[in-house]
């Protein structure tokens, strides 16, 4: 008992939180998904038509945070959906954005015919028995957690129905680490819950070490974000926005925040000023904030396309805000230049390496330790160009904007070091398919 003070602490703590909790989650909402999962109250599978479809079927659980984590995790879900025919792949996530993804995913997937089936559902709140209802209603073989979502409830639910855990991709930054580190207990006792870690890094590895995670269920396997891949039908769909848009200057800002339009606004201002037909695609990270970038783009005197109501941008055009969902990987690859959002604020960054595998040169601001591990290697094969403020960008964008050739030599630098990188997939199925023969 003294063991579990730690997760009874935390527990106690998020009952007493619980409103402030439901008000967070409550707007993180689709119409397929009833609130009650939050609380573990999802179909038994033994009930209902389309469980007796798939009762057979043994579940594979991947745990996703949100709509970055599910795209990073995209290649992971198509691999075991090959590989595990005979499953059913849950993916659940804490976000609404998420769930959207995972649903488009899924339809593709489900479509092909092959492969497991995927479906999903909202990861329910970490109360102990919505995690214990959600883990035995589910009955899955194998668990697997993404990165740093490490949820103490649910892993002691694994654990106590006898079903492996891993997490994969396993990262922490600094930053992260640091505030784990102040409830290391606690990360001890969840960290006691995990069968096995595949880590992204050493740095990584050593970080999971000093919170509790065993030497010996720990892997490095490398980063799975290096495994992404464009398809010839992602690249049709790029070209076809491009022709749409036309034959101009084109850049794109993808994922971005609060407080980081502004600057952008600025910087795309100073370019038309040698660049007068000059297009940005300006991509929101989170929907809730779509018409207050359009407000904003008009208050600054933009001229504005919105791709959700199917407004063409003509010449005089200044902005095209992509405020639909699944669609930036698509600008990226219909741009000339990407910048890449989250950097310019103190979030950590992006995902650089969505717009490098298009051979887009990237650019990005300096705000990047969530993704320290993709702009190493891009920094050192001199693809990626960093800039601090508004102006900077703005040169920075000029200056690639006049020389098709640098953009050329940016673009396959960057391809490259993904092309160089990819491996930690094929380690990480391995890893997941010994826990199962183990069991």
């Amino acid at each position: 008992m003294l063991a579990r003070w730690p997760r009874c602490l935390y527990s106690a703590a998020l009952y007493a939180l619980s409103p402030l909790i439901w008000r967070r989650v409550w707007r993180e909402q689709v119409p397929t998904n009833p609130r009650r999962e939050r609380l573990g109250l999802i179909p038994r599978r033994s009930a209902g038509t389309s469980a007796q479809r798939h009762r057979k079927r043994p579940v594979t659980w991947l745990h996703c945070a949100s709509v970055g984590e599910v795209l990073a995790a995209r290649p992971l879900i198509e691999a075991l959906a090959a590989a595990r025919p005979g499953h059913q792949l849950v993916v659940t996530t804490m976000t609404a954005t998420g769930a959207d993804r995972v649903r488009a995913l899924a339809d593709t997937l489900n479509g092909k015919g092959a492969g497991a089936i995927v479906s999903h559902h909202f990861v329910p709140l970490d109360f102990p028995g919505a995690a214990r209802r959600f883990v035995a209603r589910l009955a899955p073989l194998q668990a697997i957690f993404f990165e740093t979502e490490l949820w103490p409830n649910l892993l002691a639910a694994c654990q106590r129905r006898g079903v492996p855990v891993a997490v994969v991709n396993g990262r922490l930054s600094p930053r992260a680490f640091a505030r784990y580190l102040k409830i290391r207990p606690l990360m001890a006792d969840a960290l006691g819950h995990v069968d096995w870690l595949a880590a992204k890094s050493d740095e990584d590895a050593e970080r999971y070490r000093l919170l509790g995670m065993a030497d010996d269920c720990t892997s490095v396997v490398g980063s799975l974000k290096f495994d992404i891949s464009a398809s010839d039908e992602d690249v049709a769909d790029s070209d076809r926005l491009h022709t749409w848009l036309g034959e101009r200057p084109i850049w794109v800002a993808g994922s971005t925040h609060p407080g980081e339009d502004e600057p952008l606004l600025a910087a795309h201002r100073r370019l038309r000023e040698t660049h007068g037909d000059a297009l940005l695609i300006l991509v929101p990270r989170h929907p809730q904030r779509f018409d207050d970038v359009a407000a904003l783009c008009k208050a600054q005197g933009m001229r504005l396309a919105r791709r959700s109501k199917n407004e063409r941008p003509d010449y005089d055009t200044s902005v095209y805000l992509a405020d639909t969902m699944g669609e930036l990987a698509t600008c990226y690859g219909a741009a000339d230049v990407a910048f890449v959002g989250g950097s310019l604020v103190p979030i950590g960054g992006h995902n650089l390496l969505e717009p490098a595998v298009r051979g887009v040169p990237v650019m990005t601001g300096p705000s990047l330790e969530n993704f320290s591990d993709v702009a190493a290697p891009l920094r050192e094969a001199g693809a990626l160009t960093e800039v601090a403020d508004a102006e900077a960008l703005s040169e920075a964008l000029e200056a690639l904007l006049d020389d098709p050739p640098a953009r050329a030599r940016l673009g396959e630098a960057g391809r490259q070091v993904v092309a160089t990188r990819r491996g930690a997939l094929s380690r990480t199925l391995e890893g997941l398919e010994r826990m199962l023969e183990a069991k």
